[in-house]
C-alpha cells in the first residue's frame, strides 16, 4: 500500500511534459505486451490499443478481455498503474486550463492577434466604447489596458481581452501587441481629480504609445484645450476635448431643442442615421459626381476628412486619397460598399 501511495505522490509531482511522455510510453508498452501475450485473442495491435484505452479510462466494454493467466496478471498491473496514471494526466490537463483562465482573467496572457483596437484606461467611458465597437463591427477585437487586478469583462468573451500592467511601461504594451494594432484610444484617468495632472499622465502614456507604434492611429482624450499644444511633438492623430465637448453640446441643446439626439445618432451606430466612412469610386471625378450618386442611394456626402464644406466644392476634383464621410443608415451603407 505504501508503494502505491508513494507512486501516486511522485506522479503528481512530475512535470507536465514528463508525465505526458510517461503516459504515452506506458500505453504503447502495454499495447505491445498484451498483444504479445495474446495475439490470437486480440487479433491486431489496433484492437489491443483499444482494449488498453478502455481499461485505463475505466469504461471496460468487455468486447475484448484477456483469457490467459499471463494476460490477466498483466491486466491487473495495468489497472493499478494505468488508471492512476491517466487520472493524474487528466487532472493536469484540467489544471492547465484553469491556470490559463485565471491568468487571462488577471490580464497576464499576451495578446498575439492583429488589427485590434487598444483602449487604455478603464472607466464608464471605456465600457461604453467597448459596447459601441462590438455593436459597430462584428469582427473587431478590443484589448483593454489597465492596472485592475481582474478583467472588468467576462473572460468568456472572445472579442474582449485584458492586459494588466503599468500604462506608462513599455512592457505592458508589448503584451498588448501594440505594433500590430489598428488603433489606440487613450482615456484620461478618472481616478485623478486635477485636470492638469490627468492631462499630464495622458501625455506620458501618449509618448510611450507613439514611441512604440508611431504608425498606429492614436486618439487621445484631454480635459483642457490649452494642453493640446503639449501633445504637438508626440504626433497624436486625433484629440477629444472631453469637458469642452460636453459643455458645447449642453449649450446647443439648450438653444436648439432636440440637437442632442442628432449628435447621439451620429456618434452611435446602435440606432438611427449614422456617420460612415467610404472610399472614392473610380467613376467619381468631382465631389458633385459622388454627392449625386450617393444621394440617389439614400446617403448624404458631408465631408472629406475634416473638411465639412463639400457643398461649396462640388465642382472640385476628388483626390485619390480622399476619405469621404456620409450620413445614412446601416442598410444603405452596406449597399454603397
Amino acid at each position: 500500500m505504501h508503494f502505491f501511495v508513494k507512486l501516486g505522490l511522485n506522479l503528481i509531482k512530475m512535470r507536465n511534459l514528463t508525465l505526458l511522455l510517461s503516459t504515452v510510453i506506458f500505453v504503447i508498452l502495454c499495447t505491445f505486451v498484451m498483444y504479445f501475450l495474446e495475439p490470437d485473442n486480440f487479433e491486431s495491435l489496433l484492437n489491443t490499443f483499444y482494449y488498453v484505452m478502455t481499461t485505463f479510462s475505466t469504461v471496460g466494454y468487455g468486447d475484448y478481455s484477456p483469457i490467459t493467466a499471463a494476460g490477466k496478471l498483466f491486466a491487473v498491473l495495468m489497472y493499478m498503474v494505468g488508471i492512476g496514471l491517466l487520472g493524474v494526466v487528466i487532472g493536469k490537463v484540467v489544471d492547465v486550463f484553469s491556470i490559463f483562465r485565471k491568468k487571462r482573467e488577471e490580464g497576464k496572457v499576451e495578446y498575439t492577434q492583429e488589427n485590434h483596437i487598444i483602449i487604455i484606461g478603464w472607466g464608464k467611458k471605456t465600457e461604453s466604447a467597448v459596447d459601441e465597437i462590438l455593436n459597430s463591427n462584428e469582427t473587431a477585437e478590443v484589448v483593454i489596458v489597465d492596472t485592475l487586478p481582474k478583467s472588468p469583462f467576462d473572460v468568456s468573451l472572445d472579442r474582449v481581452h485584458y492586459i494588466q500592467g503599468d500604462t506608462t511601461e513599455e512592457e505592458t504594451y508589448k503584451k498588448a501587441n501594440i505594433t500590430k494594432a489598428k488603433s489606440v484610444i487613450i482615456f484620461s484617468d478618472d481616478k485623478i481629480y486635477e485636470p492638469s495632472l490627468r492631462d499630464a499622465k495622458t501625455l506620458t502614456v501618449a509618448i510611450v504609445v507613439e514611441r512604440l507604434a508611431p504608425t498606429v492611429h492614436t486618439t487621445v482624450e484631454i480635459l483642457t484645450e490649452k494642453h493640446t499644444a503639449n501633445f504637438a511633438h508626440v504626433k497624436v492623430d486625433e484629440f477629444i476635448l472631453s469637458h469642452e465637448t460636453i459643455s458645447s453640446l449642453a449649450v446647443r441643446s439648450a438653444m436648439y431643442k432636440g440637437v442632442s439626439k442628432v449628435y447621439s445618432q451620429l456618434i452611435s451606430r446602435q440606432h438611427g442615421e449614422d456617420l460612415f466612412k467610404i472610399s472614392k469610386k473610380d467613376n467619381w471625378s468631382t465631389y458633385h459626381d459622388a454627392f449625386k450618386e450617393l444621394l440617389e442611394k439614400g446617403a448624404t456626402l458631408i465631408a472629406d476628412r475634416e473638411d465639412l464644406d463639400i457643398n461649396r466644392r462640388l465642382d472640385e476634383k476628388i483626390p485619390d486619397d480622399a476619405e469621404l464621410y456620409v450620413i445614412c443608415d446601416s442598410e444603405t451603407f452596406e449597399k454603397i460598399v
